[in-house]
């Protein structure tokens, strides 16, 4: 048993070890990506891989629930030196798309394996089938890039040179995976460097029982939390925009079950495995951290004190049934994981929200596009791949104040790069960058605004890839009487008799002189927007954040010649009070529309009715059975449909009684 004083001292320095590795990472890193975009993580772990210490103030914050556990025991043998990798999705769990790529070291004190420290980097491309390896239109594992099951990377403290020329040979910007591969692994050094200067501090013995008790600590941290909300049960439903190029909506259904300090999440009635790369790979694993990063937030929202390590997941357990978009069979396509993992997160929020009503914010904007531009530099001639600025959006209004504008959120995290460091090192100009007015959902505490950005092209077939599009079509949800936000698009020459407006598409081709328009969406409301001062209203048609059209409309504010008008601000919001909603959620009139037809009954009945049938038939029925309803005149009987499905395709297995 460690003392509490000695457990808070051995937390400290543990945060102090994993704050060096990033900062290493980070000073050292080749690819835009990681360097100023930050899309990496490091971390110290224990003897079996669960995660102990995590970085606060760089990097990734999706990972302080990973275990490596399964990746690590596919490695025969470990010795002093030695650092393994891994960017496969199905070896292991570990890695969750190809770029993702996991390295970690074990750390010996006299013999004996004392702890592991790791940690990823998002390379800029993997190969595959599109430049960054990522699309939605890609359909199996085999097309997002070289993958390598867990290995060993460095052996006795030199780098397998024959699997570095496999990686070199298979991807479009070797010097940059080279690069950012080496910065890890001297960040993993510099790990090391500080655990062995812990084991000496507090013996080894004292060290790993120290672990042992910060996870313990963690543990009892989020049952405070979970004691303190109302036992019951909780359902929320949410949806990215589709499940496959220009398809239905992809739905993500959530049952939470709080009972005293455990809670269960039941993610039965989500969407069956796509065709696409949207699904999520978790193999199962009922504290999958994918499938928790929006508890994470919730715990730490309610307790910024936490120690952020694995102990957090042992309250909780997931069930992901197999063959679900949450728990594929491989070989799925898995590289827009983080499109579905943004709607996790928004899934997890809604729920807690039915909990805690008081303490939750409205949903944040949910959709963060990652923008890379593959062109042909003209002053050298060479061929230029980079990611740009991801393109983010504003966080849901919260229970004391309006949402952060811009990046807010569950996606603060990601960075952005000095426009001026991008122009240098990719032949692009920036034409617009900055917040999009009006875009933020009306409330007694506003949404935050979204991102715009545009930039133009020079060169021809310009290859535009941007991930993670999504919320083109359903909005980010208000709460409370506060209202949705505006969505995201992806436009092509806005404005121009050329225009091309492309919504949710993730490739795209520009020519010389295209200008490339992306924004955001924005975060929703909460509390009634009637509530809000009008002098606060007032002060953001000043900024520029409100138009004066959206302050009368939403807010019943008039505001007259720069000033505001009492008296008709007090007639208008006592006229629009006899209208305003009085439910929860204000979704939106786009799933309004969409629910009226695929409401709760019909989801269960396609939840039973793909449930029964073999995995690898389950996305063709979804799409068949959602045109079949489309094409009914006036009907939207899920058995009737797939009785339809079953006639045009005598192929499909047939399912007594399934969709009653």
């Amino acid at each position: 048993m460690v003392d509490k004083v000695t457990l808070q001292v051995l937390a400290n320095h543990c945060r102090a070890a994993a704050e060096n590795m990033a900062y290493t990472l980070y000073r050292t890193a080749h690819s835009t990506f990681v360097k100023e975009t930050e899309d990496f993580t490091v971390m110290v772990m224990d003897r079996t891989g669960r995660v102990v210490a995590v970085p606060m103030d760089l990097g990734a914050t999706w990972y302080p629930g990973m275990n490596y556990n399964r990746a690590i025991e596919l490695v025969d043998e470990y010795r002093p030196g030695d650092i393994a990798f891994t960017n496969d999705p199905y070896s292991g769990y570990l890695a969750t798309h190809a770029p993702d790529t996991h390295l970690w070291k074990p750390i010996f004190h006299e013999g004996e394996i004392v702890c592991f420290v790791g940690g990823h980097v998002h390379n800029t491309d993997m190969g595959g089938a599109v430049p960054a390896s990522l699309s939605r239109s890609l359909t199996e594992i085999h097309q997002e890039g070289i993958r390598f099951p867990p290995m060993t990377l460095m052996r006795d403290g030199a780098f397998d040179e024959k699997v570095l020329a496999i990686m070199t040979m298979n991807v479009r910007k070797p010097h940059l995976n080279m690069g950012d591969l080496k910065a890890l692994a001297g960040a993993l050094n510099t790990g090391e460097r500080k655990i062995q200067a812990m084991v000496r501090k507090f013996g080894a013995r004292g060290f790993m029982d120290g672990l042992d008790g910060l996870m313990d600590y963690a543990e009892h941290q989020a049952r405070e939390i979970l004691r303190s909300m109302p036992d019951g049960e909780y359902v929320f439903s949410d949806y990215a925009d589709e499940d496959g190029v220009d398809g239905n909506p992809c739905r993500l259904a959530l049952t939470l079950t709080i009972k005293g300090d455990e809670a269960v999440l039941d993610f039965t009635g989500s969407d069956p495995q796509l065709g696409s790369s949207l699904n999520v790979p978790t193999g199962s694993d009922p504290r999958h951290t994918l499938l928790l990063v929006g508890v994470y937030y919730v715990l730490y929202t309610l307790n910024p004190q936490l120690l952020l390590n694995s102990g957090l997941t042992r309250p909780f357990t997931c069930i992901a049934p197999e063959g679900t978009v949450l728990n594929p069979a491989f070989p799925a396509a898995v590289g827009m994981r983080s499109l579905t993992c943004a709607r996790l997160r928004s899934l997890i929020f809604g729920a807690f929200s039915l909990a805690v009503p008081e303490r939750m914010p409205a949903a944040p904007a949910g959709s963060s596009s990652i923008v890379n531009v593959m062109t042909t530099d003209e002053r050298t001639h060479r061929s230029v791949i980079a990611a740009i600025n991801p393109v983010v959006g504003g966080g849901g209004g919260i229970p004391h104040r309006d949402g952060p504008n811009g990046s807010g959120a569950d996606s603060a995290y990601l960075k952005n790069t000095p426009i001026e460091i991008t122009e240098t090192e990719v032949p692009i100009q920036f034409v617009r960058y900055g917040l999009l007015p009006d875009s933020g959902g009306p409330g007694r505490w506003r949404g935050g605004l979204a991102t715009v950005m545009e930039f133009k092209v020079f060169a021809p077939n310009t290859r535009i890839t941007v991930r993670n599009r999504d919320r083109s079509i359903f909005r980010p949800w208000g709460t409370l009487g506060g209202l949705s936000a505006e969505t995201s698009n992806f436009i092509i020459n806005p404005g121009a008799a050329s225009e091309r407006v492309l919504g949710n598409t993730d490739i795209a081709i520009a020519e010389p002189g295209d200008v490339i328009h992306i924004h955001s969406p924005g975060g929703g409301g909460r509390g009634s927007p009637l509530d809000r001062e009008p002098e606060r209203v007032l002060l953001d048609v000043e900024r520029g954040y409100v138009g004066e059209t959206m302050a009368r409309e939403r807010y019943g504010v008039v505001i007259a010649n720069g000033a505001l008008d009492n008296e008709a601000t007090k007639a208008l919001r006592s006229q629009l009070r006899e209208a305003s909603h009085r439910t929860h959620f204000h979704f939106g009139p786009e799933r309004d529309r969409f629910e009226s037809v695929w409401h709760a009954r019909n989801y269960d009945a396609l939840t039973r009715l793909l449930s029964a049938l073999p995995v690898h038939w389950r996305f063709f029925v979804k799409t068949k059975v959602f045109a079949a309803i489309r094409e009914a005149a006036n009907a939207n009987d899920v058995g009737s449909a797939f009785a339809s499905v079953r006639r045009d395709y005598p192929q499909v297995p047939e399912i007594a009684e399934a969709a009653e």
